[in-house]
């Protein structure tokens, strides 16, 4: 076991995170203990960073003590492990669209007093811009048409220069008839006006015709 990237720890080919709330899981996760530490594996089938991580991501931008706009944020499953690894001094604002997934969310974040459940439309940043401050990091996983589009309006909006910004890109959202891999060149080319892409993954087996994108805002 060791610390490979960004607070992100490896236990053989699996990814962990050092749990900032031991003894209480999120989603039925694996956990490994050693000695007083919980680690908390993060299951490659149900989070996409998780996924990322195992198709080559090399890091992600998170830190102790980030901010963290996270779009789409549903029940907390990825958020969970941004959660261990920007610590009690970090903060993530999630927005998530669906009462559902945000009542799911409630229960999480009051066990890990860094995350903040915004219930917003993703698509439309000026109706929660009064509630967040600038950020670190931006990660987005919302499954829309124009997602590249939500993605660069938020950071535009929100996020730091120089800041990181993940997004998880859906090829059958934006076109279901089109070649995933003709889908994600056209929509590295939009993000290519805004930011260094940095590194490009395809998530694989893991989840069917997506591709993880880490980006750089300039």
């Amino acid at each position: 076991m060791k610390c490979v990237i960004d607070g992100i720890y490896r236990f053989g080919k699996d990814f962990a995170t050092l749990s900032l709330a031991p003894n209480k899981k999120v989603y039925d996760e694996k956990t490994i203990r050693k000695g007083k530490d919980e680690y908390r594996i993060i299951d490659p089938k149900k989070s996409k960073l998780g996924a990322a991580l195992r198709m080559g991501l090399k890091e992600t931008g998170l830190f102790e003590g980030a901010k963290v706009l996270y779009l789409g944020i549903a029940s907390g499953t990825t958020a969970s492990h941004i959660s261990d690894i920007t610590g009690e001094h970090g903060l993530i604002y999630g927005v998530e669209f669906s009462s559902r997934s945000i009542r799911d969310l409630l229960p999480v974040s009051r066990v890990r007093k860094n995350m903040i459940p915004i219930l917003a439309d993703a698509r439309m940043p000026q109706t929660f811009a009064s509630r967040i401050e600038k950020v670190n990091v931006l990660y987005q996983d919302v499954a829309q048409k124009d997602q590249s589009e939500i993605f660069i309006r938020n950071a535009k909006a929100f996020l730091k220069k120089g800041g990181t910004a993940m997004i998880a890109i859906k090829a059958r959202s934006i076109d279901v008839t089109e070649n995933p891999k003709k889908i994600y060149a056209q929509e590295k080319q939009k993000l290519s006006q805004y930011f260094e892409v940095v590194q490009q993954v395809t998530l694989g087996h893991f989840e069917k015709d997506h591709a993880f994108f880490l980006c750089r805002m300039r």
